[in-house]
């Protein structure tokens, strides 16, 4: 045993490196709970809060440096930033997000019960990285569980980090169990969690409401490099204009920022004369609703928006209202502006937000909630839509991450919304993952990445409310602090 744990640090790290494969693409979704145990048991065998931080930091690293090494493809293959400035980036973020095991550690060795204290404190570092410096949940431990595992169950109900919670507690009752303590209590727990959990997937918390609705998901393959190059703008407008002719849909959705010009809404202009009119010729023509991402303009306020193009002559718009610091926004202009100026070529890096209370567009007989990009990974924010909306739409261009697991990664998400909200949820891509989920999480239709493609289904429209949608994440949270507390009070006294 001595032998094995001399270096836990190096354990630690190459457990968190395979915690990435329950993740997508791969899937293995019990990965995870063995390896947040191989992390609880080297905690209990840390002599102190000290070491165990250090243990989860290590743990952090391997996580977070295998799953989400694409960072560095979008800073340097993408952005043009020196190859050791991408990599120096990629490390420092990957190093403060490992900040949070590390803390976990500390904080569940100096309880008076670590293995629980541990599970809870998981969870709530999860749903700090939700909010803190605008949040960055990515790979959120709930995600794993999506849509094969039984806790998938729980995602409907507490929503992701209620999932989170669910492989927490299962990988510490697995440690109780091969450390012999209360293993006949912990057997139980265990079962109980996946027995309730299984039970749970098999309720339809939502029921269809319409008829199902033919639906095209465009999916461009414009290549990031060149897709804001003015000498090939008319050409990528024109491609698109040809794909939404040639789809034979009453939805068609383009994705995000598909035409690659600023649209003045507020005046006629240029683009809306050359851009906007054709897609509405289409739009009455054929009969169809077109959903198209563009940069949008109010005099000198620039927004990331879907415009929704029918039959009437309105047009209905989306303004993404959660920006991607670094990449729409610049915090700190004054102290971090250089680095565009002089070493990254990333445009739409000042966009403005738009409301967070937008309504769902009425198009196609469908209320469309929709989403751009990044967004969808904030469960609670897509529920401010709901549930008025009877579908949920993500444009997205993951183009920025190469050939790397973020589009796949970014489909897992997308995945878990769909079952906490109980809607059908349409995804646009640019390169991929462009894929059709169904209300309970599975992908019903998909289509290769980096190909020029137009993927044909059908939706139907839910209606209803889940638990989560009622509630957000405040259930699960308000539940873990509360707990927390109960175990910090019963210490005291």
């Amino acid at each position: 045993m001595q032998r094995i744990t001399s270096h836990p640090q190096f354990i630690s790290l190459a457990i968190g490196a395979l915690c990435v494969f329950g993740f997508a693409p791969f899937y293995v979704f019990i990965l995870p709970i063995l390896s947040i145990a191989g992390l609880f048991y080297l905690w209990e065998l840390a002599t102190s809060p000290k070491q165990a931080a250090k243990i989860g930091f290590a743990y952090g690293l391997g996580f977070f440096i295998a799953g989400i090494y694409w960072i560095y493809i979008s800073l340097h293959d993408i952005g043009g930033m020196p190859f050791w400035m991408a990599g120096l980036a990629t490390f420092l973020l990957c190093a403060f997000l490992a900040l949070f095991p590390a803390i976990v550690g500390y904080l569940a060795k100096r309880s008076p019960h670590p293995l629980t204290s541990g599970a809870m404190l998981w969870v709530l570092s999860d749903w700090v990285r939700d909010w803190i410096f605008t949040g960055f949940p990515w790979l959120a431990l709930g995600y794993s569980q999506v849509p094969f595992s039984p806790l998938a169950g729980y995602a409907p109900i507490f929503g992701v980090f209620g999932a989170g919670f669910a492989v927490t507690a299962s990988a510490s009752l697995l440690v109780l169990i091969t450390q012999k303590k209360q293993r006949r209590q912990a057997m139980i727990g265990l079962l109980t969690i996946w027995i309730v959990g299984g039970a749970a997937t098999q309720i339809n918390w939502t029921s269809p409401v319409g008829t199902p609705t033919k639906v095209a998901l465009i999916q461009g393959n414009i290549p990031q490099e060149i897709k804001w190059d003015e000498a090939i703008a008319i050409q990528t407008v024109n491609q698109y204009l040809g794909m939404a002719k040639q789809a034979q849909a009453e939805l068609v959705i383009l994705p995000e920022t598909a035409l690659p010009l600023a649209i003045d809404l507020t005046q006629k202009d240029m683009a809306q004369d050359q851009v906007l009119a054709p897609f509405k010729t289409i739009a009455m023509q054929d009969h169809k609703a077109i959903l198209v991402g563009a940069v949008s303009q109010k005099s000198e306020t620039y927004f990331n928006t879907m415009m929704g193009i029918s039959s009437s002559n309105a047009v209905q718009t989306y303004h993404k209202s959660h920006l991607v610091p670094f990449g729409e926004f610049i915090p700190l202009k004054s102290v971090f502006g250089w680095i565009y100026r002089d070493w990254l070529n990333m445009p739409l890096s000042d966009l403005s937000r738009g409301s967070q209370a937008q309504k769902p567009m009425q198009m196609a007989g469908q209320k469309i909630a929709v989403n751009i990009c990044y967004e969808d990974v904030f469960g609670e924010e897509i529920i401010r839509q709901l549930p008025e909306a009877t579908l949920l739409v993500n444009a997205s261009n993951d183009a920025w991450y190469g050939r790397s697991n973020a589009a796949e990664q970014h489909l897992q998400f997308s995945q878990m919304r769909a079952l906490e909200t109980g809607r059908m949820v349409l995804r646009a891509t640019n390169t991929g993952a462009t894929a059709i989920i169904s209300n309970k999480g599975d992908v019903l239709a998909t289509v290769p990445q980096f190909t020029t493609i137009i993927l044909k289904g059908s939706v139907q429209g839910y209606t209803g409310s889940t638990p989560f949608i009622r509630w957000g994440n405040w259930a699960i949270i308000s539940l873990l602090l509360i707990a927390l507390i109960l175990l910090w009070t019963r210490k005291k006294k």
